[in-house]
């Protein structure tokens, strides 16, 4: 495994991530065991999960991720083997069922104090604000959408300050950002750095070879302020395996049973894409999925690899992408598709 260390800390954390979403789901609470057994084995010490998971999100699952987690941390104690990172909801209707007002200090205290309980840990290493309460443009929407996007801006001074009066506690270590904007990061940040309090040290944001939408802003605040991406469905929900082209639906698969959730990834253009970035991993004898998280795992700005699985084969193989490395010629091959087909699913 290749590792390095959260931004400005001394935290050292794999490359790869393991993402949990799918525990409590479509993984029942053994098969997560045996998957945070495999991973920590094969080097992975970074283990990534959210209250409202496992997804679809609903009141009937509502911390079910976070319990199998605890049960694991109670039965192997390897609570201090793994670098643990949870998030807080957002606000808006689809997290109705778990509290409403979005991020206010009440609703982090509830949040923290319930997630501790789930996870059966005396602290979480990093704790994340799963999106903003503000509209903005993630999850499948490309643009801006600024005239609807009326909601006043998050109170960022009161969240630091409350994420810091949980520092000091020791409940967590360090926060990070997810599904943020370039202007919500900096606003974070110099907010943090006007008041002296503790700065983002990281951001939960989609990349994959599809959507690179990340580089048009974020990589360069990255960069420059030292906070690192955490790049999740980095294979775009299973599309960029490859197993969806030519409208194939396998039986099981994510697509398959929830079929919205890869919806924003298959239209005419990024089914060109995927299927011209297949025929570069056949011509240099990889996988379409060595191919696509290796691209991630190479990058200057990316902290972490957030990887998922159903399946024990589907681990092993994104976990071992750590030691695929991609030549010049590969690469330019890579963007010469983005070229021609840049950012197809938003």
């Amino acid at each position: 495994m290749k590792y390095t260390t959260l931004p400005n800390t001394d935290i050292k954390v794999s490359k790869i991530c393991l993402g949990t979403m799918t525990w409590g789901n479509q993984n029942t609470e053994a098969e997560g065991h045996e998957q945070m057994d495999s991973a920590l084995e094969k080097g992975v010490n970074f283990f990534d999960v959210a209250e409202l998971y496992p997804v679809p999100a609903n009141a009937q699952t509502y911390g079910h991720t976070e319990k199998i987690i605890g049960t694991w941390f109670q039965k192997t104690g390897n609570r201090d083997k793994v670098v643990l990172a949870s998030k807080i909801a957002g606000g808006g209707d689809y997290t109705a069922h778990i509290r409403n007002g979005g991020l206010t200090k009440n609703n982090i205290i509830d949040a923290i104090e319930k997630s501790l309980q789930r996870l059966q840990t005396d602290y979480i290493d990093l704790y994340q604000l799963h999106w903003p309460n503000r509209g903005v443009n993630c999850f499948g929407v490309r643009d801006y959408p600024y005239k609807t996007a009326t909601k006043e801006a998050e109170n960022h001074l009161e969240i630091i300050e409350t994420l810091h009066d949980f520092i000091k506690q020791g409940k967590i270590r360090q926060f990070g950002l997810s599904n943020e904007t370039p202007w919500g990061t900096m606003k974070y940040v110099q907010t943090a750095e006007q008041h002296n309090l503790p700065r983002p040290v990281t951001i939960q944001n989609s990349y994959s070879l599809i959507h690179r939408g990340f580089e048009v802003g974020l990589s360069e605040v990255c960069l420059r302020e030292n906070v690192g991406l955490l790049a999740y469905s980095p294979l775009a929900q299973g599309v960029l395996s490859g197993k969806y082209l030519d409208g194939n639906l396998p039986e099981g698969a994510r697509g398959t049973l929830f079929p919205r959730f890869i919806a924003r990834y298959r239209n005419e253009g990024s089914e060109r894409a995927v299927a011209m970035y297949l025929e570069i991993a056949k011509k240099h004898g990889l996988t379409l999925s060595e191919l696509s998280l290796a691209f991630i795992n190479q990058l200057p700005f990316v902290t972490s690899n957030i990887i998922g699985a159903t399946k024990m084969d589907q681990l092993k193989e994104n976990i071992n992408s750590i030691y695929v490395d991609l030549s010049e010629e590969i690469l330019n091959e890579i963007n010469a598709v983005h070229t021609l087909i840049p950012n197809p699913a938003p």
